[in-house]
């Protein structure tokens, strides 16, 4: 059986999609926090264990009779590495023969500081003793997409300057993740994880003036700045902080990758920006 950790979260719950599409939902388990917000899933016939990142008594009991765990890192930044952990060592206990770990692109040299747990994380997992394999997601379009309402009134706003993104969908990762899972002899491997196409927030206004048909603007701004413009918008302080480091990250190269493997994963190219943007408008 396969569990996917945070199934009910945006890339969990994709990732089982996927899943249900090549394999019996009877060795599906999702570990959710809410059993009731999965319940349509429970009537596919896929197994619903409740289990919560900072219980570990829970996911040792929700792994039992599990094989492989999808370790979906945390969305509470700051506090991943020790949730993180939890799953790792309930893995441990229940004999789970092997852990994939959502990751970031390229790790273990990126510029982000949003890296730094998951750097923490593939340290505890090398010394769990447990087999993982490593995903290491790049930038999800959705990322930007989410915000093209606002670039349409104001204009794409950011801190990547020329920065090149290598975006794909939420789905293909998810997708990415489902056919590992289902691979064998997938312990020690890293997989960079990226778009086939990449583009710069130019480049990304300017697709989203041709398929909205409205002249939209990248505008390119100080760090401090953009992290100001985010508060703005009701993100937390530290989180915007954060965002904003990733752009400058992206700008230093921190977020390109062009060795399509993503694609050649999942057997197709990855969703272009385009098509995002056209699925967001």
């Amino acid at each position: 059986m396969i569990l996917v950790t945070g199934a009910s979260g945006q890339l969990g719950r994709l990732v089982i999609d996927s899943l249900l599409e090549k394999t019996a939902a009877s060795n599906i388990v999702a570990a959710v926090r809410s059993p009731e917000k999965v319940a349509d899933l429970a009537e596919k016939g896929v197994q619903v264990r409740q289990a919560d990142y900072t219980d570990q008594d829970a996911l040792v009991a929700a792994m039992q009779g599990v094989e492989k765990v999808l370790l979906v890192s945390s969305s509470e930044v700051g506090q991943r590495a020790a949730q993180h952990a939890n799953v790792i060592n309930a893995a441990k206990h229940a004999g789970v023969s092997l852990i994939a770990y959502t990751s970031i692109l390229r790790a273990d040299s990126s510029p982000l500081i949003l890296a730094e747990e998951h750097v923490a994380t593939e340290a505890l997992l090398a010394e769990s003793g447990v087999p993982h394999v490593l995903l290491r997601n790049g930038w999800y379009s959705e990322n930007y997409t989410m915000g093209v309402a606002g670039a349409l009134e104001h204009g794409v706003v950011g801190c990547a300057e020329e920065g090149k993104l290598s975006t794909a969908a939420r789905a293909d990762y998810a997708e990415a993740a489902a056919v590992v899972l289902l691979k064998d002899q997938q312990a020690g491997k890293v997989y960079e994880l990226a778009g086939d196409s990449a583009f710069t927030l130019s480049e990304y206004a300017a697709a989203i003036s041709k398929a909205s048909g409205k002249d939209v603007a990248y505008h390119n701004v100080p760090e401090a700045e953009f992290t100001k413009i985010l508060v703005g918008v009701g993100l937390p302080e530290g989180f915007a902080a954060i965002l904003a480091n990733s752009e400058v990250g992206a700008s230093k190269g921190g977020l390109f990758d062009d060795s399509k493997t993503l694609s050649t994963l999942i057997g197709r190219p990855t969703t272009s920006i385009e098509d995002s943007i056209k699925a967001a408008l």
